[in-house]
């Protein structure tokens, strides 16, 4: 399935949550912190008024909370609008 992320909203693929281990406890994935940067996997058109800074392949910061998870074919994908991005990472 191929998602096109419409007007000025951007599909992102969330970086692996790091594994962390204390004391050599493994800590469960329930308590894993959600990442909070990725890769932009798809990227709509903008809005008369907003022009894509964003493109295909650009690793990005976001907020905590920021965007609404899917999940397309197995694979976890957040999507949410260009405004929710903090930085691109070069």
């Amino acid at each position: 399935m191929s998602i096109k992320p419409l007007a000025d909203r951007v599909l992102i693929k969330p970086a692996a949550a790091e594994e962390k281990t204390v004391g050599g406890i493994i800590i469960p994935d329930s308590a894993k912190e959600k990442p909070l940067k990725g890769e932009v996997v798809a990227a709509g058109k903008g809005t008369k008024d907003e022009e894509m800074v964003v493109k295909t392949g650009d690793k990005v910061l976001y907020g905590k909370y920021a965007g609404t998870e899917i999940e397309v074919d197995g694979e976890q994908y957040l999507i949410m609008r260009q405004s929710d991005i903090l930085a691109i990472v070069e």
